[in-house]
């Protein structure tokens, strides 16, 4: 009876267990969220399939049936704004889930990489506005940075709205922290700051799956999907690429499946590159290189297949056991452990060859050399923190990126940092992106997607915020070709294609040896100005004036001025052919005038360098950003 009694409790508990996670609200519902003022509310969640879901907000009801998946949506009115906080609950039979102190005004979404990731505690004068960072009208929410092959429902930590104050907003990005103060001072409202951002990410990884497969068409995301089902399956498939990348490189050499046609050395250690002193990658540690293990492996060990764990190589690897591809990732911080299966291994010596491409500071091995192992089926392990060897690849272009690629696949961070919002309403989005995705021919296509797929997610009239990449990079005396001019100018014309767009540059703002400027407050002043609606200066045309061309400006107060000179610096013109020369430029109340000293022009430039020093200016001190523009004869 004892026993019987023992069962029925466990199955009640276990029942009781089962039942208190069918109901469940949305990611982004907890404590101290804010809802966007002045739009319907929208609460999605999961239930039983096909449950009636009833939730209150305030004293506001609303009711919703699950579909046959579980999810739901409960509807209430719009709201004006209000520091007011409120309460939400759901139920469902006898189910219930409550969230409390809830405020109503802006939401805004802030998203990039690594210069929107800077944190606030890392800006100038950080520790002040840390300490000075309390405002119960001020809400924040970090999203953690995980990446998933398909779209979640979940973010990949513990997520919570977290009020501002000292304990919250250090580590939180600085232009996003910024820009909501500015909007609290000049609204007057709640605001709440979502934050997203991922460094040296690509847009690419930003993408909802529908701008994702307009990008890289469906046999792309066929390819990401099997890789979510079975990854090694998806490298066999993606190989081929890589191996003709290579061999149109090198003239058709196969170091993957004839190791003996490189000369190798011994590796200096198991360390990033730029400690492997006497060789080359000290001095130039980007570019590919591979790195050669032999393993003895006995037969039977052969025939159970081993796992093989590289540690983090930085930053992207392509590894190859016997001549067979096993793994392919991209991830300065993410351990390679790889599936062998037996029919790549032998009885004998298994050759191990990696091809480690760097594309950016210090490269090769990122870990400890006890991170370096192969694992057998019996669970024993064997050490490969030693008897590396290397030899350097006589490449000049990067390879090809799978679709599964941590800073440049496909949806990666959308699908888990993004999807898991859901429908959340939002006022607007900034976007602090660029400087990995330079000389990318599709940028602008690819931001145009990621700006849709926002808007029809959280509102077709969201605004969204661009920022104009800083100066950064070599100094020059002539004009010259810049890929980060060419970046800029992209962004600038997505926004003067966009009615609810708008441009904040940082140009002027940048480090010339720092791709980091720690001045973050400016930048967001700027894009909080955008987000009310306060327009900032952009070109509008460039006509010619006999022995002139005139360039008209929009979003100028207080006219134009040159700073520190007689003239505005900066400014080039090119002839038909390509060929450009700096110009003297006069300030002329809201234009400039260039002087084409009786020579042929068919485009301006401003600012057209990676590291340009520009100092033209509003009234205001706005600075105005970089461009190219045809000029239209009189």
């Amino acid at each position: 009876m004892r026993g019987g009694l023992l069962f029925i409790l466990a199955a009640c508990v276990s029942g009781q267990a089962m039942a208190a996670s069918t109901l469940e609200l949305g990611a982004v519902w907890s404590d101290h969220a804010v809802i966007q003022r002045d739009r319907p509310v929208v609460v999605e969640g999961r239930a039983a399939p096909g449950a009636m879901v009833s939730g209150t907000l305030g004293s506001e009801a609303a009711q919703a049936k699950a579909g046959a998946d579980g999810a739901f949506a409960l509807t209430f009115k719009a709201r004006q704004a209000s520091a007011d906080s409120t309460n939400l609950k759901v139920t469902s039979g006898p189910e219930s889930v409550s969230v409390a102190d809830l405020l109503v005004g802006d939401v805004w979404l802030c998203s990039g990489q690594s210069n929107m990731e800077f944190q606030l505690s890392r800006a100038l004068n950080g520790g002040m506005e840390v300490a000075m960072s309390a405002d119960p009208s001020l809400r924040l929410l970090q999203v953690p940075k995980t990446m998933s092959y398909l779209p979640e429902r979940r973010f990949g930590g513990d997520t919570r709205w977290a009020v501002s104050g000292p304990e919250t907003s250090g580590n939180f990005s600085a232009v996003c922290w910024f820009m909501a103060r500015e909007l609290r001072r000049a609204r007057g409202v709640p605001i709440g700051a979502v934050h997203a951002s991922w460094g040296g990410s690509k847009v690419t990884p930003w993408l909802d799956p529908e701008a994702g497969a307009a990008i890289g068409g469906p046999q792309e995301m066929a390819l990401l999907g099997l890789f979510a089902r079975d990854k090694l399956a998806a490298v066999t498939q993606f190989t081929p690429r890589w191996l003709a990348w290579y061999s149109g490189e090198t003239g058709g050499s196969a170091p993957w499946a004839k190791p003996d046609a490189l000369q190798w050395k011994a590796v200096p250690a198991v360390k990033g590159w730029l400690g492997w002193d006497k060789t080359p990658l000290a001095a130039k540690p980007t570019g590919t290189v591979w790195l050669r293990r032999q393993v003895t492996l006995t037969r039977a060990q052969a025939r159970a297949g081993v796992t093989l764990a590289l540690g983090v190589l930085d930053d992207m690897d392509m590894t190859f056991v016997n001549g067979n591809a096993v793994g392919n990732t991209f991830g300065w911080d993410e351990e390679r452990s790889y599936a062998v299966p037996p029919k790549f291994l032998k009885a004998g010596m298994n050759e191990i060859m990696v091809a480690v491409t760097n594309t950016y500071g210090n490269g090769g091995f990122a870990s400890a050399p006890e991170r370096l192992f192969m694992t057998q089926a019996s669970g024993e392990t064997v050490p490969l923190g030693e008897g590396w060897r290397f030899a350097i690849a006589p490449t000049r272009t990067y390879p090809p990126r799978a679709p599964w690629d941590a800073n440049a696949g496909i949806g990666l961070m959308h699908n888990r940092m993004i999807a898991p919002l859901g429908r959340f309403a939002m006022d607007g989005a900034v976007w602090y992106q660029g400087e990995s995705d330079v000389d990318t021919a599709d940028y602008d296509r690819r931001m145009k997607g990621l700006i849709a797929g926002w808007r029809a997610r959280f509102g077709s009239d969201l605004k969204v915020g661009i920022v104009q990449l800083a100066n950064y990079g070599p100094a020059s005396d002539k004009p010259v070709e810049s890929g980060w001019a060419r970046t800029r100018d992209v962004q600038r014309r997505i926004v003067m294609d966009d009615p609810r767009a708008f441009l904040a540059t940082a140009i002027d703002l940048g480090e010339r040896t720092d791709i980091h400027p720690a001045n973050k407050l400016l930048v967001a002043q700027r894009l909080a100005m955008g987000a009310d609606g306060k327009a900032l200066p952009l070109p509008v045309t460039a006509k010619a004036e006999g022995d002139a061309v005139r360039v008209t400006f929009s979003g100028v107060e207080g006219g134009l001025h040159a700073w520190s000179s007689a003239q505005a610096i900066g400014f080039e013109l090119c002839d038909a052919a390509g060929a450009c020369r700096f110009a003297p430029a006069r300030v002329d109340g809201e234009a400039v005038v260039l002087s084409a000293e009786g020579k042929p022009a068919a485009k301006v430039r401003y600012g057209w360098a990676d590291s340009p020093v520009v100092n033209l200016f509003d009234g205001r001190a706005q600075a105005v950003p970089g461009f190219e523009l045809a000029v239209t004869p009189n």
